[in-house]
C-alpha cells in the first residue's frame, strides 16, 4: 500500500484523531493509532513531523525498541506450515478408527456438519487474530487483556503436547532405524522377544477344512492356531514398549528408544532454532512426501486379498449409529483434534502473515485439506487391515485398534509384503517421522514465540531465540524420560487423554468464541478482518462465531463431562485413583488459567466494576496496525469523522526524536 511521505528531518508535536464511540484504528500523522476504546503499544516515537491530523505519514521503520515482526518469505511458507501442523499423526490413525467405530460413511454426516459450524470458524478465527495482532498465542489477546489467561492456557496446551506427541516420532524413528537389517525384525517369530504363541503365517483357512492335523505345523493345533499372535504385534509389544504391569511399575529405561528421543529432539531444536525463515524451507518436504509414500502403499494394498472386505468395513453406513451422542461427540473431538484448534500454534503461524493475506481463503483450503487427508488415509489404513484380518481369519474389528498401535501394527505389515521389505519399511518410517516432525517443530514454534512476545525488542540479547528454544527442548526432554521406561506409554497414555484431550480444547475453543464476539464484538472484528483481506467474509462466521460454536462447544463439552469414565489401557488395565488426580491436574493447569486471570486482573484493578471492565478490555494496539489502515478505508461501521464534531478528540503526543 502507498502511503503519502513527508520531507522532515525532526519531529515535534503530532495530532491524532480516534474515534470515541467504536475505537477503531484511525490513521495519524506520525504513524501511530490512537482510540479512546483502545490504547498503543510502543511508545510514542514519531516517524514524521509536520503533518496534518488525519493524514498517514510514511512508516517505513519500526519504532523503536519494537523491531520488525519477522514473515513469510512467500505466502505458500504459510500454507505448508499449517498443513504440515495440522495434518499429521492423528489423521493417519485416529480419524480411520473412529470411521469404523461410528458407522463408517454415516461417521462423515457429524463429522462434516461439526466441522462447518465448529472447526472451520475457529481455524479461521484463530489465524485472522495473529493475522491481525501480529503476536503469538499470549499478546494476540490483547485485544481483551481481561482475557490474556486464553493465551496462558493455550501455551499450557501446546507444552504437554510437545511433551508427549514427539514420543511417536521417536517410535518411529526407532523402527526406522531397525529398517535397516537383512530381514525385518517383526516379520520372524526367531527373536529374544517372541512367545511360543508367535505364529508367522496364519493358516485359519486349511483348519477350516480339515487338512491340517494336529501336527501339520509346528506342532499345534487349530486351537492354538486360533490363539496365535502375530510377530507385528510381539515386535510391538514385547520389544519396543516392554511395557510394565502399570503406572505404579516405571521399571528401568529403554536406553535404544531413550537415544532415538534425544535424537529426535535435536532435529526438532534445528529445524525450529532460526525461526520461519527456516522453517517455512524445511516443510516443503516434510508437508508433502506423507502423500507421496500413502499413495503408493495404498496402490499395494488394494491388490492384497481382503482388502475389499477392509475399505467397505471402513465406509459402509450404519445409519442406527446417527442417534448416538456419542458419535457426534467424537466426531467433534475428532474436528478440534486434527485441526489443532486451542493450541495457538495456528495464531503463532498466522502472525507471520502479511496483514493483508487473504487468510479467509486460506482458511478453506487448508481445512479441505487436512479433512480430505484423514479420510484418504482411511481407506490406506483399511486396505491393510482387511488382508490381515483375511489372513489371520477373524473379523476386522479384532485387529483394528485405535492410537499409535494402528500405525505400528497396520502399516509395518503392509511393508513386509511388498518386495525388498528393508527398503519400503525405510521409506515407510521416514515418512512416518517426517509426518509428525512438521507437526512438533510449528508446536513448538508456537510455543517459543508466545514466550519471546512477552520480551519485547527492547530487552535484547544475542541469540535469545535460540536459547529459548534450546530451554523448551530440554524441559520437554526431561518430562520425556518417564515415557521411554517400562511404564512409559501408561504415561503417554494419561498425557493424551488428560492434558490435550477434548475437554481442554473444547473449553479454549468456547472462550475464544465467546471474547471476540461478546467482549470484542463480532462486527467489530470483522471489519478488522475487511481492512485486512479487503471484503468482509460471509456473515454466517458472525453467527457461528457468537452463537452456534459455542453451543456445540459447550454442549460436547458437558456430554464428556457428565459421561466421563476412567481411564484404561487396552480396556483392562484400569489407572489407579493417583494416576487420574495426576491427569485432572494437567487438564486444570490449563482450564483454570482464563477464570483466575480474569478474576486476579479485576480484583487488582480499581474503581466499580463497570470502570474496571471497560478499562481491562480496552484493546492495545500494536505499532504495526498503522501502517496498513488507509485513511479512506470504506468500512461501514465507522462514522466520518471532522474536526467538528464532539465525538472526536485531539491527543497530543510528543516525540523525543
Amino acid at each position: 500500500m502507498e502511503k503519502p511521505a513527508f520531507e522532515t528531518d525532526c519531529c515535534a508535536v503530532n495530532v491524532v484523531l480516534g474515534e470515541e464511540k467504536k475505537g477503531h484504528l484511525i490513521p495519524n500523522g506520525n504513524g501511530h493509532q490512537a482510540g479512546v476504546n483502545g490504547s498503543l503499544i510502543g511508545g510514542t516515537d514519531g516517524a514524521g513531523c509536520g503533518a496534518t491530523p488525519g493524514t498517514m505519514s510514511s512508516v517505513e521503520k519500526p519504532v523503536p525498541g519494537y523491531p520488525e515482526r519477522e514473515q513469510w518469505t512467500r505466502q505458500m511458507d504459510f500454507i505448508m506450515s499449517c498443513v504440515g501442523f495440522a495434518v499429521g499423526l492423528g489423521n493417519v490413525w485416529r480419524f480411520p478408527y473412529l470411521c469404523y467405530k461410528n458407522g463408517g460413511g454415516v461417521f462423515l454426516i457429524p463429522y462434516l456438519i461439526i466441522g462447518v459450524v465448529g472447526g472451520i470458524p475457529i481455524f479461521f478465527l484463530e489465524i485472522a487474530l495473529g493475522q491481525f495482532m501480529k503476536a503469538g498465542s499470549i499478546n494476540v489477546w490483547n485485544i481483551a487483556p481481561l482475557f490474556k489467561g486464553l493465551g496462558y492456557a493455550s501455551m499450557v496446551i501446546v507444552f504437554f503436547c510437545n511433551t508427549y506427541y514427539i514420543m511417536v516420532l521417536a517410535w518411529a524413528f526407532y523402527y526406522f532405524i531397525k529398517s535397516f537389517n537383512a530381514t525385518l525384525p517383526w516379520s520372524t517369530c526367531d527373536n529374544p522377544w517372541n512367545t511360543p504363541s508367535c505364529i508367522e503365517i496364519f493358516h485359519h483357512e486349511d483348519c477350516l477344512n480339515g487338512t491340517i492335523g494336529n501336527t501339520t505345523y509346528g506342532n499345534m493345533t487349530c486351537e492354538e492356531l486360533a490363539d496365535g499372535r502375530s510377530p507385528i504385534i510381539e515386535f510391538w509389544e514385547n520389544k519396543v514398549l516392554n511395557i510394565s504391569q502399570g503406572l505404579d511399575y516405571p521399571g528401568s529405561i529403554n536406553w535404544e528408544l531413550l537415544l532415538c528421543l534425544a535424537a529426535v529432539w535435536v532435529m526438532v531444536y534445528f529445524c525450529v532454532w532460526k525461526g520461519v525463515k527456516s522453517t517455512g524451507k524445511i516443510v516443503y518436504f516434510t508437508a508433502t512426501f506423507p502423500y507421496v509414500v500413502l499413495i503408493i502403499l495404498l496402490v499395494r494394498g488394494v491388490t492384497l486379498p481382503g482388502a475389499y472386505d477392509g475399505i467397505m468395513f471402513y465406509i459402509k453406513p450404519d445409519w442406527s449409529k446417527l442417534g448416538e451422542a456419542q458419535v457426534w461427540i467424537d466426531a467433534g473431538t475428532q474436528i478440534f483434534f486434527s485441526y489443532a484448534i486451542g493450541l495457538g500454534a495456528l495464531t503463532a503461524l498466522g502472525s507471520y502473515n502479511r496483514f493483508n493475506n487473504d487468510c479467509y481463503k486460506d482458511a478453506f483450503m487448508l481445512a479441505l485439506i487436512n479433512s480430505g487427508t484423514s479420510f484418504f488415509a482411511g481407506f490406506v489404513v483399511f486396505a491393510i487391515l482387511g488382508f490381515m484380518a483375511n489372513e489371520q481369519g477373524v473379523d476386522i474389528s479384532q485387529v483394528a485398534e485405535t492410537g499409535p498401535g494402528l500405525a505400528f501394527i497396520a502399516y509395518p505389515k503392509a511393508v513386509t509384503l511388498m518386495p525388498m521389505p528393508p527398503v519400503w519399511a525405510a521409506l515407510f518410517f521416514f515418512m512416518l517421522l517426517v509426518l509428525g516432525l512438521d507437526s512438533q517443530f510449528v508446536g513448538v514454534e508456537g510455543f517459543v514465540t508466545g514466550i519471546l512476545d512477552l520480551f519485547p525488542g527492547k530487552y535484547y540479547m544475542r541469540y535469545k531465540r535460540e536459547i529459548s528454544v534450546a530451554i523448551c527442548c530440554l524441559m520437554c526432554f526431561i518430562i520425556d524420560l518417564s515415557m521411554v521406561t517400562q511404564g512409559g506409554m501408561y504415561v503417554f497414555q494419561l498425557f493424551d487423554y488428560y492434558s490435550a484431550s477434548g475437554m481442554t480444547l473444547l473449553w479454549q475453543a468456547f472462550w475464544e468464541c465467546i471474547v471476540v464476539s461478546w467482549v470484542y464484538g463480532a462486527d467489530r472484528f470483522m471489519d478488522d478482518i475487511a481492512r485486512m483481506i479487503g471484503y468482509r467474509p460471509f456473515p454466517w462466521m458472525k453467527w457461528c462465531w457468537s452463537f452456534i460454536t459455542p453451543c456445540v462447544c459447550m454442549g460436547i463439552f458437558l456430554f464428556h463431562l457428565f459421561n466421563y469414565k476412567p481411564l484404561t489401557y487396552n480396556n483392562t488395565y484400569v489407572y489407579p485413583w493417583w494416576g487420574e488426580v495426576i491427569g485432572w491436574c494437567m487438564a486444570l493447569m490449563s482450564m483454570l488459567c482464563i477464570p483466575v486471570s480474569v478474576l486476579y486482573k479485576l480484583c487488582r484493578a480499581t474503581g466499580t466494576f463497570k470502570e474496571r471492565w471497560e478499562k481491562l478490555t480496552k484493546p492495545q494496539w500494536g505499532p504495526h496496525h498503522l501502517e496498513y489502515m488507509a485513511p479512506d478505508t470504506d468500512i461501514k461501521s465507522l462514522a466520518s469523522l471532522s474536526a467538528s464534531t464532539e465525538d472526536n478528540k485531539v491527543i497530543i503526543f510528543e516525540s523525543g526524536m
